[in-house]
Formats: C-alpha cells, structure tokens, sequence
C-alpha cells in the first residue's frame, strides 16, 4: 500500500512538471535575461586578487559538488586553502567562518562535513559571496578560495570554473524548472573552463566519452573530463568505528536519505546484498524528533556523510559511508596541471 502511494505521488509530479511547462518558458527567460545583463556589464561583478574556482552546475542539485570541493582540497593539499558556501538552510545569518565551536545548524551540513573532515581548511559560508571573499582575504588571506556552488553567482567573476553534470543527465537533455531541473540557461556552460561528467559507470569506453563530448559541444577553450562515484569499502562512525557489509547481516536496517538523487547510493547498498527499509527525504532535510524516533526503532541506521552530520550523537547505532570522485590518471593530471597554473 505504501509503495502504490509512493508511486501516486510520482506520477503527479511528474504530471505536475509538464502542466508547469509554460511557467518553465517564463523562468527560462528570466535566467537568459538576467545573464545578459551580466555580460553586457549592466551588472557588475568582481574579480579579485587570491584566485578562485568556482565549482558548480546548471541543475538544482545531485552532481557532486561536495565531494568535488574534497577532492580538489586533497589535489591541491600543498596551498593554504579556503571554502566559500551559501551554507544552505543554515539557521545563521551573514558571514560565519567555522572554528571548533560552530554547529551544523550555523554552518549547514555540507560545509559543516568540509570543516569536520579538512580542519586545517578555512571553511565559510555566506549568501554574499563578494563579502564573503573579502572576509576571507582579511581574515585568514587565503592562497586560493573554492567557492562551492557559485555558477550562478555572477557578482563574482573566478579565475577558474568547473562545472559538473551527471551522465545520467546531461544538462543538454535536461529542461528548465519546474518542468525539468535546470536552473540556469544551457549555454552559459560556455563559462566553464572544465565539464565534468561525473557518476558515470567505471569501465566508460573511449568511444563514449567521445559520443558524450560531442554532444556537449565543447568550446576550443574547454576539456572535457570524466568521473565515476567510489564508495568507502565500510561503513564507518564519527568514533571511527567501522561496520562491515556482512555485519549487517540479521539486523534491521534504515537507509536514510536527504540528497537530491539518493537512487545511486542506495543502488550500491543493494550490491552487497543489505536488506533496508529506505527512508528518503529532500535535500538538506532537518530531521524532526518523531522522525529521529522512527530511525532509533531500527538496530542501525545507515547514511550518507552529509545526512550523517545531521544526525550525528541523535541515533546511537549510525553509519554512515563516504563517497568520492575517481578519475582515469589522464583525467587526473590534466585536471592537476591546470589547477596549478591558475593564479
């Protein structure tokens, strides 16, 4: 009965997203609009000194951002660095720049799981990211700032910027919200330096990659690269404590979701041959008390990183497991050997 609701619920929105298609036409124009005021200098934006790359996307959300800011920070490991974020849904205001008191609730949960993981990184979040930047500069004087999720941020013009979309859907395939999930114009991936395919399946042919490219028509000054999504080989705590795949094994098990796309990760939990009851949630959901009280009925809890930050010191038996991006050793140190020589 459950699931025949779940799919209800899904074929109306989905009906729901074509009716809106005439709104979809109005919000498609606004965003063309608003960037040609930007490239025709009617607005201003602002290039600054420190050098900044700026990584983002074209869709509402669910193409790696976060785990692409980390394997940037490791990539570039050598250079004292700084994030810079919206910090989304965060129930503070202005600039915050996270130190060993700050809370997920201040800082959100993606900067907060950057911090958690990198603390000899400078983490931030503020919606203006002019001020956010300038703060950073007088504060911590950064040797390079990341800006996460900043496509659309045209006050700020980055020295460098890479944007990602999936292979499950390219932003040439995809639509304007809210009939499809583009929330920027197709061919403003002009301004990248780099596309990046990520979430692709490991053993991608040559011949694909050729076939995805050529679709995305690259400009003379763009490569583009490819990922694929690799899983910890564990389930792992904030105590670092780890659960192997076959320990869960005759317990009742939660997979809890508040991402944007959860399909893949759960698809790699079924892999190993775990049996979950899938909770799913929207993105950057703030779990409420009887939802907590729903996930510790279960024997263990297993999440993403980013929910995990959510949750963590609420359930007692949580886990959670990482994720990241891989690339070919082609793509790898053509991504490194450009990334060195902005400045």
């Amino acid at each position: 009965m459950a699931k025949d609701k779940i799919l209800y619920f899904r074929s109306m929105w989905r009906v729901l997203r074509i009716i809106a298609f005439p709104v979809s036409l109005i919000y498609a124009l606004v965003v063309y609009l608003r960037n040609r005021c930007y490239d025709w200098r009617w607005f201003s934006s602002k290039k600054y000194d420190v050098p900044t790359i700026c990584i983002g996307n074209l869709s509402v959300g669910g193409t790696g951002k976060t785990p692409m800011i980390e394997y940037l920070i490791r990539l570039l490991s050598q250079k004292k660095l700084a994030v810079l974020s919206r910090g989304y849904k965060r129930k503070s205001k202005g600039f915050v720049l996270a130190d060993s008191n700050t809370t997920v609730t201040e800082l959100g949960d993606e900067p907060f799981q950057i911090y958690t993981k990198f603390p000899e990184v400078q983490v931030a979040v503020d919606a203006d990211r002019q001020n956010g930047i300038e703060k950073l500069i007088d504060s911590v004087n950064p040797d390079l700032i990341l800006l996460d999720d900043a496509f659309q941020h045209r006050k700020v013009t980055p020295s460098f910027s890479i944007l990602l979309t999936t292979y499950e859907n390219l932003y040439v395939d995809d639509w304007y919200l809210p009939t499809g999930d583009l929330r920027d114009s197709k061919i403003e991936s002009r301004r990248a330096n780099i596309i990046i395919v990520t979430k692709c399946p490991k053993e991608i042919s040559e011949r694909e990659r050729e076939q995805i490219a050529n679709k995305l028509k690259p400009k003379k000054h763009q490569r583009v690269l490819f990922s694929w999504s690799a899983y910890s080989e564990s389930a792992k705590n904030g105590s670092g404590q780890s659960m192997e795949w076959n320990e869960f094994k005759d317990k009742s098990v939660a997979v809890v979701t508040g991402i944007a796309l959860p399909e893949p990760f759960v698809a790699f939990l079924k892999s190993k041959g775990i049996l979950f009851e899938h909770l799913k949630f929207g993105d950057h959901h703030f779990f409420t008390k009887t939802e907590i009280g729903l996930f510790n009925t279960f024997d263990v809890v297993l999440t993403t990183e980013k929910d995990y930050v959510r949750l963590e010191g609420k359930v007692p038996e949580l886990f959670y497991v990482e994720i990241s991006h891989q690339f070919s050793r082609h793509d790898e140190d053509f991504l490194k050997n450009r990334l060195e020589d902005i400045n």
